[in-house]
């Protein structure tokens, strides 16, 4: 199991810390690798994910049986998609209760789909005891704290313990204040043939994107290959 066969919820119970931009370059990331994606927007208002990704994000609904039966479905359906949720704070509390309930992260691991969170890790108290629940209540996931740099020094690693199963921090390096108004007007893929041309971008901003975007596929690639060779551990001591 790896990014190759997964489902990956980027989520905070924080507003404002990063989570939509990380999903779209995890989105974009996929794209570049050469994988089917699917994402889910579960977020309101105005930037959202199915804005900047269209062809790729749909928004989903779980206020209704109807709408946590459609998403569900599709994040455990074995189609060979990296499927990618966009969690929104505002349900938060509500999607990974549904998910306990319905023994989703169960069903997808007999699947054969690695089912992982990347969390975006603040030092206040709510996404420290979050984070906790989350460990403790569904152990079946993995999950990977993931640092922010715009948000400032990392939170202290107690606060945040690292799962055993292939996990790490990860580390999202900040967009520079130069790029941001080239990148934050939906649509925008940063998987687009001919970025600089088709967006107008300046030579020395573009050098600097493609930077950014380097070392932050460098985090997914090092990521996937822990949980991969994690995956592989765990299935050589269950046949020993």
């Amino acid at each position: 199991m790896s990014f190759r066969n997964s489902v990956t919820i980027i989520a905070s119970p924080r507003p404002r810390v990063g989570k939509t931009l990380l999903a779209r370059l995890l989105v974009d990331f996929h794209i570049h690798e050469g994988r089917r994606v699917a994402a889910f927007d579960l977020n309101s208002g105005e930037g959202t994910l199915a804005q900047f990704a269209p062809e790729h994000a749909a928004v989903a609904e779980i206020g209704d049986i109807q709408g946590q039966m459609a998403l569900f479905d599709r994040l455990v359906a074995e189609d060979d998609a990296a499927k990618i949720v966009d969690l929104g704070q505002e349900r938060f509390e509500e999607f990974f209760a549904l998910a306990r309930r319905i023994g989703f992260a169960e069903e997808a691991q007999q699947r054969g789909i690695a089912p992982s969170v990347l969390f975006i890790a603040t030092p206040d108290s709510t996404s420290v005891e979050a984070y906790g629940r989350l460990r403790s209540r569904m152990p079946q996931l993995t999950l990977t704290p993931v640092h922010n740099e715009l948000l400032g020094a990392a939170p202290h690693r107690d606060k945040y313990p690292i799962d055993a199963k292939g996990g790490t921090l990860l580390r999202f390096s900040a967009l520079a204040p130069g790029l941001r108004k080239y990148v934050e007007t939906p649509p925008f893929s940063f998987a687009e043939a001919h970025l600089a041309n088709a967006r107008n971008i300046p030579l020395d901003t573009h050098i600097e994107l493609q930077r950014w975007l380097r070392k932050n596929y460098l985090e997914f690639r090092e990521l996937d290959l822990r949980i991969l060779l994690a995956d592989l551990q765990s299935s050589i001591r269950l046949t020993s």
